[in-house]
């Protein structure tokens, strides 16, 4: 009996040093790292700020969780592969994010590229109003606001603007011939939101250039 009870106390002595002694998950850690530097390569610094900190929060956590078993005699890596687990799943989520707020970005610079080139090829073949070409008629109208701190400075007057109003009678372009400063934002933030019924020469929608003025009166 007693050579029964000393044979089952020396296996679950084997059982416990072979599980103390257990390798570390190395798969496991190498995934979570290969992750995380992946969101970092992906620019998830710049376009996944928060998930690339909790990626390499995780990652410091799987770091300090493996650190702490290398000093002790019985080791046990479960934890430490729970932790590799997560810091993997956190860099995946930061390098995806990253990737579709990039595609986003860029989707939006493209577009602002191509509605800069087609102001510009717009405004270069701009016709003046004048003579025969009549201007376009104004569909939405937007009052400017008159700032405080002209009305407080007793400031009024007119601001006369030239607008290139596109083919879709959208305003495309404003900038300031006569100047007021205190009134000049005003009136271009005004002009800027209007509208007209696209101008139509020789049966085609055609970008025009024309002068307006902005009249700030005090009550």
């Amino acid at each position: 009996m007693r050579v029964i009870v000393g044979f089952r106390a020396i296996a679950l002595g084997l059982a416990l040093l072979v599980t103390g002694c257990a390798a570390p998950p190395a798969a496991e850690v190498d995934a979570a790292k290969a992750a995380v530097d992946k969101a970092v390569t992906d620019g998830a610094g710049q376009y996944a700020a928060e998930s690339l900190k909790a990626a390499q929060d995780a990652q410091a956590a799987l770091d300090a969780e493996l650190t702490a078993q290398e000093s002790k005699w019985f080791k046990s890596y479960d934890r430490a592969k729970e932790l590799a687990i997560a810091a993997k799943a956190a860099g995946d989520k930061a390098a995806a994010e990253a990737v579709a707020a990039k595609e986003q970005a860029d989707a939006v610079a493209a577009k602002a590229q191509a509605d800069a080139a087609a102001r510009a090829k717009a405004k270069a073949a701009a016709i003046r109003v004048g003579g025969k070409i009549e201007p376009p008629i104004k569909m939405n109208d937007v009052k400017p606001v008159y700032p405080a701190i002209a009305k407080n400075a007793g400031v009024s007057g007119a601001v006369v603007i030239e607008a290139t109003i596109g083919p879709d009678g959208k305003v495309i372009d404003a900038k300031v011939l006569r100047s007021i400063p205190l009134l000049d934002q005003a009136a271009l933030d005004a002009v800027r939101q209007w509208e007209y019924r696209p101008k139509i020469v020789n049966g085609v929608a055609v970008p025009v250039i024309m002068t307006v003025t902005i009249n700030f009166k005090r009550q």
